[in-house]
């Protein structure tokens, strides 16, 4: 009885170790609501302490440098420590020393909207997808919004409209396919298919101006709009602002 008590102690600590100790906030597209930047910047510190990244990659604009100050404002605005941009589209330039520098020590990393298959091709397989994940597990904040909300999956949406097209993602939310402008884009269909397609992943769906918080396995919904559970059981479960789901039992808490 001892021994098998201390196996499952061991195991139980052994999980415990393997959990991120981070969160991630994933929002739906559309206008940021303020509870939700609060919420990111909450989790990275603090305003005194958050050392912000931003990764703009996502956008086409992202290569012009006079578009660069925009999408660090919200951030100065918030009157964060540190915020700074960062942006490549050459993988090899991502798998640099130097260039992974201002990831090592941030407590906040926000990947901005636009197209996730350009975030896939720079970062996938580098240092810098490397230390991310790193930064995730031991406590960081990890956020973004429309296609840096579809890059967290595992499994990741890259376009259709009743029918997806897939391709890998970064895997931070493993287990999951996210979709995000969820209601306002009609996407129940297609990310339903999906779910058809890989039966044991969990549908994550997202509205504008809307966040899916995740830590220690509980998925929290904030902002204006809701968040929709699919899984191949059923009639997709709608959650609202204030409202939590436990990833790992599969249920509403």
């Amino acid at each position: 009885m001892r021994l098998l008590l201390t196996l499952l102690l061991l195991t139980t600590s052994l999980h415990a170790a393997d959990s991120p100790k981070g969160t991630l906030v994933i929002v739906g597209g559309g206008k940021m609501p303020a509870a939700v930047r609060e919420e990111f910047i909450a989790k990275a510190g603090g305003a005194a302490k958050a050392k912000i990244v931003v990764i703009p990659t996502a956008s086409a604009s992202a290569d012009d440098p006079k578009e660069h100050a925009s999408y660090l404002q919200q951030w100065k605005d918030a009157k964060v420590a540190d915020v700074v941009l960062l942006h490549t589209r050459d993988a090899k330039t991502a798998d640099a020393d130097e260039f992974v520098k201002p990831l090592l020590d941030a407590t906040g990393i926000w990947f901005s909207g636009g197209d996730q298959s350009k975030l896939t091709k720079a970062y996938a397989g580098t240092k810098v997808l490397d230390t991310i994940k790193k930064r995730y597990a031991d406590g960081a904040v990890v956020g973004g919004t429309s296609a840096g909300a579809a890059v967290m999956s595992g499994l990741m949406i890259t376009g259709g409209t009743d029918e997806a097209t897939t391709a890998d993602g970064f895997g931070l939310l493993p287990g999951t396919v996210v979709d995000q402008h969820f209601t306002q884009r009609k996407r129940e269909k297609r990310l339903a298919g999906v779910i058809a397609k890989h039966p044991k992943l969990l549908g994550i769906g997202i509205d504008e101006s809307t966040a899916v918080v995740v830590s220690g396995g509980t998925a929290k919904v904030i902002g204006d709009g809701k968040a929709f559970i699919l899984t191949d059981k059923g009639d997709p479960l709608p959650l609202k602002a204030g409202e939590s789901y436990d990833l790992s039992e599969r249920k509403k808490r």
